[in-house]
């Protein structure tokens, strides 16, 4: 098993609540996880239909066969547990009783807030990230390309097909559960032009005609793809500095190897020279700031920030006053092009300093506190955030 950086954030949860919500998208590694920390505990899969059956048919029953608690794996397949669960934690004293994993945020979010809120701690658990595998010493494109899923590491998958089943296996079983949607094909055809549009200002009138179904479809759509920890919204900061902003979101997936594949790419190679490479970067970029924050239990911070004529910030860290501006350059030749974002940030918000993240190798100081960081080379983006940013 590759450790997980979010497994002492896991075992804090479990200390300090009756139970434990881990959540992510399929195949992120979530019950690996939850049976390596908790080796004692019961594990039962609530995908099996007996034991589904079972849990639908009987809840008490079932919940009787583990007085001292247990693993529930995929629980929002059984809403009904959730309220003879609030009764088994209000009457036990113990912490960590049971642990709860779920690939559906919606379903689990809507049967906890009913029954468990107040109970339960929660840890979203993305794919792996740069510093969990930077054993294997990969260069960006092959990152971009493989994506942070376990099961591309070890050893033996096929990339492209394993995407391919995730992508068949996603559309025609989850997307079933959440929204009953007819006409998979079309939904498909939707998310791989969500993967085109990467890094783009999320417009749905426009995905709206390219797919050929309504707008109100389109945000529903959306709304799937998020509940099922495929693509998140990137929000705009609000503060303007007396200039027009931009308030529409921008849209990146939570793996990058997945929008490769959606794409339709079969090799690493085929990015070196794509147009969308730039866009692949910056997503694979920001999503790992994301994993560093949930993995650390602590919640979404991240924003950019653009003026109606251009000038932009591509990820703009906000703890508090302090706002931390970074640029994202996919190139691996530092040009005086990197700096004018964040120059410009500077004169506006009367700060000074940020950080650019580029695919080179080399870590340059700069003029008005500007650092040049690499995120493959000396040491890993995680490496990065530890030491310069957070």
């Amino acid at each position: 098993m590759i450790k997980r950086t979010s497994e002492s954030e896991l075992k804090y949860l479990a200390a300090h609540y009756k139970a434990v919500a881990v959540v992510g998208p399929r195949q992120s590694g979530k019950t690996t996880l939850v049976r390596f920390v908790f080796p004692n505990k019961p594990y039962v899969s609530l995908e099996n239909p007996d034991t589904r059956n079972f849990a639908t048919v009987d809840p008490r029953g079932f919940l009787s066969n583990y007085p001292d608690g247990a693993i529930l794996d995929e629980a929002q397949r059984v809403p009904s547990l959730f309220s003879y669960l609030q009764q088994i934690l209000d009457e036990s004293a113990l912490n960590g009783l049971f642990i709860i994993t779920g690939s559906n945020n919606f379903l689990l979010q809507e049967n906890i807030s009913q029954s468990l809120a107040g109970r339960i701690g929660y840890l979203n658990l993305l794919p792996l990230s740069i510093d969990e595998i930077s054993d294997f010493g990969l260069k960006p494109d092959r990152l971009m390309f493989m994506g942070g899923y376990p099961a591309l590491y070890n050893g033996s998958a096929d990339v492209s097909k394993w995407y391919a089943n995730y992508i068949r296996t996603y559309v025609e079983r989850d997307v079933r559960m959440l929204k009953n949607i007819s006409d998979l094909s079309t939904f498909e055809r939707f998310l791989r032009l969500c993967a085109g549009r990467i890094g783009h200002l999320l417009n749905m009138s426009s995905l709206a005609i390219e797919t050929g179904v309504d707008i109100k479809t389109i945000s529903s759509w959306i709304s799937v793809l998020e509940t099922s920890f495929i693509v998140f919204r990137l929000q705009p900061y609000p503060e303007n500095f007396n200039k027009r902003v931009v308030k529409m979101p921008k849209l990146y997936f939570y793996d990058t190897g997945l929008a490769v594949a959606l794409l339709g790419f079969d090799s690493e190679r085929h990015l070196d020279l794509h147009p969308f490479r730039g866009n692949l970067f910056e997503n694979m970029v920001i999503v790992e700031f994301l994993k560093r924050r949930f993995n650390e239990g602590k919640t979404n911070n991240l924003f950019f920030w653009r003026d109606n004529v251009g000038n932009e910030i591509d990820l703009l860290l906000v703890d508090g006053l302090t706002k931390t501006p970074i640029e994202i350059k996919s190139g691996q030749t530092i040009t005086n092009e990197y700096f004018k974002g964040i120059l410009y940030w500077n004169k506006i918000s009367h700060t000074q300093g940020g950080y650019v993240i580029y695919a080179g190798e080399s870590e340059q100081k700069r003029g008005n506190g500007i650092t040049v960081l690499p995120l493959v080379g000396k040491g890993t983006l995680a490496r990065v955030v530890d030491l310069h940013i957070l």
